[in-house]
């Protein structure tokens, strides 16, 4: 087991930058190069790294077609039509770190700090199963309470605890600060889903101006947040960038390293992927412009290269993004979104400010009217949690998704937790369109998949809840 000094010198294995900055510099794209790559991906065995580039420098219309096409071809092979729905749940916003770019920083006197008590925990819960979320993600700033780490394992419990009529919450995912490999195996315990954890910039000289003061500060004992989580046995973790802070070619170009690297580590990749654009929060520094923006051009590209590159994991979309966006970006390689957001610390039960927020927010609707605006586009919003319960996580999920196999045991699971909804919460205008949804989904089907499908959605009707296989 390595000790805190290994994993730094770790750390500097997982990124070669100047490596990155050669691929930059002799980057070139033309019609024969990108066509040839994207014949490539629809093998759906993924992408070199040298592959990157040439896609990331399209400009002409009819290759910036093609290049969708393909994304939205990988994307139904593996995952199909289905859209997994969950909600940030902000338990805290104290933090020792000053990241120049967040609402939540150390030196950021405008914002309101708070860490929920165990009964406010309880309290936002409830509202959220009262929307009808199955699954969360759990967040709190790099900091905690006076009983530390043991605040994270007490609220992940009272998460759990939580039922309120027919439903409750069936997976905790979290995005907390990198810890120990004790303490992911604590965390571990708590019976979480994905662990997730942003790296934000992986260009050194940036990371080092963004990140002023606290632990955060320390870019190697970061980047390994993932190698000690996978070896204290999470074997399901979700990496990410802050697109804005860097170029989003350099950053891309590091992720897909640090992709590898944990390929070859641990014989896995991510499970999920998140591509958040950098927003304005209240004290940040840099909250009107961020140092390197991406068009809706190029984030549209981001998510469409990352669905070729790594077809097998997860795009997380986050209510960051206008509603249009999100739309525009299912089809491209997203495959889970956030739904009726808050992200302070209290704001499911109270109104709080602007202030008390981490960054503003794109997406403001209810999760009745993303589900409806889901559902009238062709795609089934998921609720599923059944591959953690039923150990379909780490290689055992990446065996499967990889050749599309998944789509065997999600898209039944999508319509069973999908019904759920419409029955226990959604409008009627939104459980009318439900039902055209759930018959046009099942006509779709192969026979074998359309029959446990309908029987799934049979049981639920009857009044039979968590029907999963």
């Amino acid at each position: 087991m390595k000790n805190e000094r290994e994993y730094k010198t770790l750390g500097k294995d997982i990124i070669n930058e100047a490596g990155i900055i050669n691929v930059l510099a002799g980057r070139k794209t033309n019609g024969t190069i990108v066509r040839d790559i994207l014949l490539k991906a629809r093998a759906l065995k993924g992408l070199d790294y040298e592959d990157i580039m040439p896609l990331s420098g399209i400009s002409d219309p009819e290759l910036l077609g093609e290049l969708f096409q393909t994304a939205i071809y990988v994307k139904e092979k593996i995952y199909g039509k289905r859209l997994v729905l969950f909600a940030p749940l902000y338990v805290s916003n104290l933090c020792k770190n000053n990241c120049l770019y967040c609402a939540f920083r150390a030196g950021n006197k405008e914002v309101k700090r708070r860490a929920l008590t165990q009964e406010e925990i309880a309290r936002e819960t409830e509202i959220l199963v009262g929307m009808g979320h199955k699954r969360i993600l759990l967040v709190a700033g790099e900091s905690y309470p006076n009983e530390g780490f043991q605040y994270i394992l007490n609220s992940i419990k009272t998460v759990y605890s939580v039922k309120k009529g027919p439903g409750e919450i069936r997976r905790v995912n979290a995005n907390i600060a990198p810890l120990s490999i004790e303490e992911f195996t604590q965390l571990k315990g708590t019976g979480i889903g994905t662990y997730q954890l942003f790296q934000e910039t992986y260009h050194r000289e940036t990371y080092a101006k963004m990140h002023r003061g606290g632990k955060k500060r320390d870019y190697d004992w970061r980047i390994t947040g993932m190698h000690r989580a996978m070896t204290a046995g999470i074997d399901d973790v979700g990496i990410g960038v802050l697109f804005g802070l860097a170029d989003w070619r350099f950053e891309i170009l590091a992720l897909m390293q640090h992709i590898r690297h944990l390929e070859k580590e641990f014989g896995i990749g991510p499970h999920t992927i998140s591509v958040p654009r950098l927003e304005p929060a209240s004290g940040s520094e840099i909250a009107t412009q961020p140092p390197y923006p991406v068009s809706d051009v190029d984030f549209r590209k981001i998510v469409a290269i990352l669905r070729l590159a790594v077809p097998y994991t997860g795009i997380i979309m986050s209510t960051r993004e206008t509603p249009d966006m999100r739309r525009e970006t299912f089809a491209l390689g997203v495959s889970q979104i956030s739904a009726a957001s808050r992200t302070n610390p209290g704001g499911y039960d109270t109104d709080e400010d602007f202030y008390s927020e981490q960054f503003s927010l794109g997406d403001h609707r209810t999760l009745d009217e993303v589900i409806k605006d889901v559902a009238s586009l062709g795609y089934t919003p998921s609720f599923c949690t059944g591959c953690y319960r039923l150990g379909r996580t780490g290689r055992d999920f990446m065996d499967l998704a990889r050749p599309g196999d998944i789509k065997a045991h999600c898209d039944p699971n999508a319509l069973s937790t999908f019904q759920e909804y419409l029955m226990d919460y959604a409008s009627e205008e939104t459980r009318k369109m439900g039902e055209k949804a759930i018959q046009h989904a099942l006509e779709g089907m192969d026979e074998t998949t359309r029959k446990r499908s309908s029987s799934m959605i049979s049981k639920v009707k009857a009044g039979e809840r968590d029907i999963y296989c």
